[in-house]
């Protein structure tokens, strides 16, 4: 991310409510609570305790993959402090945040798998090498088929406990993206559009024009 901007992350993707001011590098202040679904109820409050009430000049949130009401919340309220104060508004990925932690964690790894809670039964899975460059493309898995992708490689995040149901055996990880890992991303990362990722298609569909 910019060195010298200050920036207010916010983090409301999965159960995790989490927000950060962050500026040249450094966590000034964070907050994170794992809410499950109380992220509108949360968010406001826990940026108004950061320092000068979290205002800054520019807001990151995190656009996904992962709930969909949580994604929605995060971005709408990016979009609205950047309005009211005048703030430049950018995305980031959930998926290369929980990555660079993971790597940040453990300095041997050379490649790791993301797996997040999904949808119908299903994860959300990508892998990344340790400059956080793609393995492979984001896709929404049954854990049948994200446990065969695996190709030996750790996995981490709030996902894994459905590859831990099939085989104990593996490196798995259980982790909540974290407001305050945004400093371990790469710029290019880290200026996305505010706008959502979420990794399959909606549930709801427009019918079909009556003929």
């Amino acid at each position: 991310m910019p060195e010298t901007a200050l920036t207010l992350v916010i983090e409301t993707a999965t159960a995790a409510c989490s927000v950060a001011l962050i500026e040249a590098g450094v966590v000034i202040e964070a907050r994170h609570e794992v809410v499950g679904r109380g992220h509108a109820e949360r968010l406001v409050p826990m940026i108004a305790e950061l320092p000068k009430g979290g205002r800054a000049s520019r807001i990151l949130v995190d656009c996904g993959p992962g709930s969909f009401t949580g994604v929605r919340v995060g971005i709408a309220a990016a979009r609205g402090l950047a309005l009211g104060w005048g703030a430049e508004a950018f995305g980031y990925s959930s998926l290369p945040l929980i990555a660079a932690a993971g790597f940040a964690q453990n300095p041997g790894w050379s490649s790791l798998a993301v797996v997040l809670e999904g949808g119908h039964g299903e994860v959300f899975m990508q892998a990344f090498d340790a400059q956080l460059a793609p393995l492979s493309a984001l896709a929404s898995l049954k854990p049948e088929a994200a446990l065969a992708l695996l190709d030996g490689r750790p996995a981490i995040g709030n996902g894994v406990r459905f590859l831990k149901a099939i085989d104990e055996t593996l490196a798995l990880t259980e982790a909540l993206p974290r407001a305050a890992d945004a400093v371990l991303l790469p710029a290019l990362l880290s200026t996305l559009p505010p706008r959502p990722i979420y990794g399959r298609a909606p549930d709801a569909k427009p019918l079909a024009p009556a003929q």
